[in-house]
């Protein structure tokens, strides 16, 4: 039951739920609020004083709107109701007053600071501080900190709202920083100086509304008003994230997060954020055709014309890529298929389910996860495989929600009962008794290192039969962001990936850098990277990266996003749909579309709920028959969390992460 209060805010009358702060009321009557430490995802500090208003009745001062609820104003002589303002003068003269506090020891470097043009302090000080300050003093200057490669500080811009002090502690569960001394002396600092370790420590620099905490990899290289900027979808996980890329010329200069509460809320994993520099360097921009044992440049033309000589008439068989789009993959089977062969989007050997999407994507949402009060995680480590997912867990953890974890036992920011790491300890929770789960909104999360085992899908179909005990929700989490969407439009082959290699003579690689071909069949690659699919191959049709064209993309939930284009591809290379295309009229089987709408046409006609972007289908619950599985350890999918794919590994900054990632976990000596 919610407790409604009615409440007037500068003249306006408006009915809200007692328990809002002043802050969020006023923002359901549509009047702003300025505010530096308050963030509607974070606890309240109440440490700013920005946000001050008059309650009037109150007491003969200003009260912090983000630290006062509805329900504790009170009302008027005759019980009319209680009035607020936001605009009188003694609110004027408070707000004036606070800027002019938080401006004594800030630096004058506005034309040199990255957050120039964006920063919330320059914007607040325009419309609510004053021209002139009283303060002769010298300003107080602190020293920087080093939180690593991705965070640069400049501290004595600090204005301590402590945001990514709660951010590192509440959402991304990490205790390395705080706030030291008192007064003048009152600095943001890390616990003894360590460099912060979390795969969502980028979203701090979103967080600080001042130039104290920017991006490193960033730094001095662009003005916000110089950027295009472009709202996409993430793939460097299969979660989806929304992200807006901005582009200066044809370059990408960063990412950044863009809010969406069914999938990331407004984080980022660093990964996503910081992956630009990848899409620079190992770049295929032309096709190469090998002769003679080596690789050598080669035009459209001729590259084409020798993939279709060497597929004509021989067995092919096609490979689905982890960052594939669902028009490329679409427009692939329909090619290989017309041909005779067969084509598989399991290249890590998932045994997912052909056909039963409520198998190999579950029936939970990710916002199932809000309320649940009973997590179930089997072979995965979402800290890894899916870090904004992670933090989503840990909010639901902080709420009040029991996590097990069945696999190995890893850190994930959150405790939660260890149940075992083998087959036998999932077997065991199967046959708990769950009758007092029914009300408890139950979800289970299965990772793919439960499920790339031969027994992939006797740990299925007993995840499943978990679920239908305990009344839960299924959640498969997947590790490829083009997996789901390859699955929807059935690009699989009965008996995986080894039935469809086994006896092909040319092998068509979209993108599939993560498997090794070691037949010896003939490979034409079309991929946007130099990465381990093209060493292999013999023809190299160079395609565009998940920023240079638009693409469907399906996350972990079944959700289909769709990703625009904010680039184009460098030299020679296209779209891949477009090159799918071209060498269909080559073979002479030409694919029934000339444009990206037609194809959507076809693919909507096979698989319609991708027809619907950003709404989740309901799957109809399939149960798979029981079998018995093997008695092995679970592994989880995701080792290395930087280099999980051909953008990231082609990307310096990651290979720099994954380096310190590594001698972080190495065990340290005593003289250390």
């Amino acid at each position: 039951m919610t407790d409604l209060r009615k409440v007037i805010i500068d003249g306006n009358e408006v009915e809200v739920d007692g328990a809002m702060t002043l802050i969020q009321a006023c923002e359901e009557a549509g009047i702003e609020v300025p505010r530096f430490c308050y963030h509607e995802r974070l606890s309240i500090a109440g440490n700013c004083r920005m946000c001050l208003v008059e309650v009037v009745g109150g007491p003969p001062k200003p009260a912090a709107s983000c630290a006062m609820q509805v329900k504790d104003l009170r009302p008027g002589p005759e019980g009319q109701p209680p009035v607020v303002k936001t605009n009188s003068p003694m609110v004027k003269k408070a707000r004036e007053g606070v800027m002019e506090f938080l401006l004594i020891n800030h630096p004058l470097d506005c034309p040199i600071c990255d957050q120039g043009g964006e920063c919330d302090l320059q914007d607040q000080a325009m419309a609510y501080g004053v021209d002139f300050s009283r303060f002769r003093e010298p300003k107080r200057a602190t020293d920087d900190l080093d939180l690593g490669p991705l965070v640069e500080t400049h501290m004595t811009r600090c204005i301590s709202c402590t945001r990514c002090v709660r951010f590192t502690s509440e959402v991304a569960g990490i205790t390395q920083m705080g706030q030291t001394g008192r007064g003048e002396d009152a600095e943001i600092t890390s616990y003894l100086g360590e460099t912060l370790d979390s795969n969502l420590q980028g979203n701090i620099i979103d967080l600080c509304p001042v130039g104290a905490l920017v991006s490193k990899p960033y730094a001095f290289t662009a003005r916000p008003w110089e950027l295009t900027k472009t709202e996409s979808i993430d793939v460097m996980d299969a979660l989806g994230s929304n992200i807006r890329i901005d582009t200066k010329g044809r370059e990408v200069m960063r990412f950044l997060p863009r809010n969406h509460d069914g999938v990331n809320e407004e984080w980022i994993s660093d990964k996503t954020r910081f992956v630009w520099d990848g899409l620079r360097r190992q770049r295929l921009d032309t096709p190469y055709v090998r002769e003679n044992g080596k690789l050598r440049k080669a035009g459209w033309g001729e590259a084409l014309g020798a993939a279709a000589a060497a597929m004509k008439g021989k067995k092919v068989a096609g490979l689905v890529g982890d960052l594939a789009p669902v028009e490329a993959v679409f427009a692939l089977k329909q090619m290989v298929e017309g041909l005779g062969g067969t084509v598989e989007c399991r290249t890590d050997n998932a045994k997912l389910p052909v056909g039963n999407r409520s198998a190999y994507v579950g029936t939970a949402t990710i916002e199932d996860l809000d309320d649940a009060q009973k997590i179930l995680l089997v072979g995965t480590n979402p800290r890894v495989e899916a870090p904004v997912l992670n933090a989503r867990l840990r909010k639901a953890w902080t709420q009040g929600a029991d996590v097990t974890l069945v696999g190995e036992a890893v850190d994930l920011t959150y405790d939660y009962e260890h149940m075992g790491t083998d087959r036998a300890a999932l077997e065991h929770v199967a046959g708990l008794d769950m009758s007092d789960l029914k009300d408890k909104n139950a979800v289970v999360i299965v990772g793919q290192g439960a499920l790339q085992e031969a027994d992939g899908e006797a740990v299925l179909a007993l995840v499943q039969q978990i679920c239908e005990k305990s009344g839960g929700k299924m959640l498969v989490l997947h590790t490829a962001a083009a997996r789901v969407g390859a699955m929807d439009v059935g690009a699989v082959t009965e008996g995986g990936l080894k039935a469809a290699v086994d006896g092909a003579e040319v092998i068509y690689n979209l993108g599939a850098d993560e498997v090794e071909i070691e037949s010896d069949a003939f490979v034409i690659y079309q991929g946007s990277h130099g990465d381990r699919g093209a060493h292999r191959a013999d023809v190299i049709l160079p395609g565009a990266a998940y920023t240079e064209e638009q693409g469907l993309f399906v996350n972990t939930e079944g959700r289909p996003q769709l990703a625009l284009r904010a680039g184009f591809a460098p030299g020679e290379a296209k779209e891949n749909w477009a090159i799918l295309r071209a060498l269909s009229a080559e073979l002479g089987t030409t694919l029934p579309f000339d444009n990206l709408a037609a194809l959507r046409t076809a693919l909507v006609a096979q698989a319609p709920h991708l027809a619907k972007i950003d709404d989740v289908p309901e799957n109809p619950w399939q149960a798979l028959p029981v079998k018995k599985p093997g008695k092995a350890d679970f592994r989880n999918a995701v080792t290395d969390f930087y280099l999980t794919n051909p953008i990231a590994r082609a990307s310096q900054l990651m290979a720099e992460l994954s380096a310190g990632a590594k001698a972080r976990s190495e065990t340290k000596i005593a003289a250390e």
